[in-house]
């Protein structure tokens, strides 16, 4: 019988900031994204790959920062290149540090679609700058997207605060649904700038998906047909699936990617890379700047996991405990009375309840993750999670051992 988390200091931080930060806390991190009442709000520190709340409580952190964890947490020759270049050299200047064309360089070596690269903070950053690229490069307005692409006006889910006029030429297909893509090209192709797409599927709270083959491939040959610029939002899959990215997985190459996440092991960066054709257009036609893009600490933390990435294989490594994950968690539901879903095997795992029409799926899932989190296991109900190199096969087996156990106590939650 599972207890219910100590989560005082937590809740008393949370009831503090809801009367001096707006909903508390911003984005995907408030307690409705979660289960309410039974997750933490807040964390006090984390190592390798487990996390710590203010009450004390420790996780195995498989959420993994929402996936800019690839190594682990507090990964001592990361921190330690960062530090250096704050005490010795400084980080925040007028002008740019050498370190810039390093970074640049080393993307253009690993990344097909890389002939350029230039460099801003987040992802949501990265999307909207290859986007600016594409309309600019093309001389066209609209976009086609499929995915999640971040906050900005463009792209953003909630539509409050925007005025239509900023996304009214964004239209939106399912992924692996090439015929609708080839509708939306049929109707306003010569006036498509991009198509925007995540190369692994991630929709919300829905399963991950994989493409089916000729999938890609359609995508890049629709682009082409149309003289549209095809740019692959690898946020989340680049630095996990492969050093080049899912591209060079899939053997897809796009005009324009983008990058983040994974890149530096969880320091804020995102970078846009792509074909000269396109990028060039950055140094004269189409305007980016900012006080904060040439701060050389993330990039020195984003050369330094790249170098580790490859000095110690660590992408094979990570793919090998992922599989020994999804190899258990797939051994587990074929014995459950459940309708549930496992995907995102290795890299990206995600556990969901198909719907039902009597909507006990409603209960099932959030009963689910209270308790996988009060057995000490860190996983989002509405999003998928991630494996990162510090997981110790104890790690893996034990989060396995209590999402078996937390199936067997759904019962009291229909």
């Amino acid at each position: 019988m599972s207890k219910k988390l100590k989560l005082e200091i937590s809740d008393h931080m949370y009831q503090e900031a809801l009367k001096i930060i707006p909903g508390a806390i911003a984005g995907i991190r408030r307690p409705y994204n979660f289960v309410p009442g039974e997750y933490p709000i807040y964390f006090d520190h984390a190592k390798g790959g487990r996390v710590t709340d203010v009450d004390g409580n420790e996780y195995i952190d498989m959420l993994c920062a929402y996936g800019p964890i690839i190594i682990g947490h507090r990964e001592e020759e990361i921190d330690n290149a960062v530090i250096e270049q704050m005490r010795n050299k400084g980080f925040c200047f007028s002008l740019t540090q050498p370190i810039q064309n390093q970074l640049a360089e080393k993307l253009i070596e690993l990344i097909p679609s890389a002939e350029m690269a230039s460099f801003v903070k987040t992802g949501s950053d990265a999307t909207s700058v290859a986007i600016r690229v594409a309309r600019g490069s093309t001389g066209r307005t609209k976009v086609i997207r499929c995915g999640y692409h971040g906050w900005h006006d463009w792209c953003v889910e909630v539509k409050g605060g925007i005025p239509k006029k900023l996304w009214e030429d964004v239209y939106e297909f399912h992924y692996n649904e090439l015929d609708e893509l080839e509708d939306l090209m049929k109707q306003h192709g010569d006036d498509t700038a991009a198509i925007i797409i995540t190369p692994v599927g991630h929709p919300l709270a829905e399963k991950v998906q994989m493409p089916k083959p000729g999938f890609l491939e359609g995508v890049r040959a629709l682009a082409d047909k149309y003289g549209t610029v095809l740019v692959f939002d690898e946020i989340r899959s680049g630095f996990r699936y492969d050093l080049g990215g899912a591209q060079k997985v899939f053997g897809v190459t796009p005009d324009l990617s983008v990058f983040g996440k994974a890149m530096a092991n969880g320091y804020p960066i995102g970078a846009v890379v792509g074909k000269e054709k396109h990028m060039k257009v950055l140094a004269d036609k189409v305007f980016l700047s900012s006080t904060f893009f040439p701060n050389s600490l993330e990039q020195v933390a984003a050369l330094k996991t790249i170098e580790i990435l490859e000095r110690d294989n660590i992408l094979d490594k990570v793919k090998a405990k992922g599989e020994l994950f999804g190899k258990r968690l797939n051994q587990i539901i074929r014995k459950v009375p459940y309708d549930v879903e496992v995907s995102g095997v290795p890299l990206m795992p995600f556990i969901t309840f198909k719907k039902d029409p009597d909507n006990l799926y409603k209960k099932l899932r959030p009963g689910f993750y209270t308790e996988l989190i009060r057995r000490g296991v860190f996983l989002q109900p509405y999003h998928h999670g991630y494996v990162a190199y510090r997981h110790t096969d104890e790690d893996i087996a034990y989060a396995a051992d209590m999402v078996e156990e937390s199936f067997a106590e759904l019962k009291k939650y229909i």
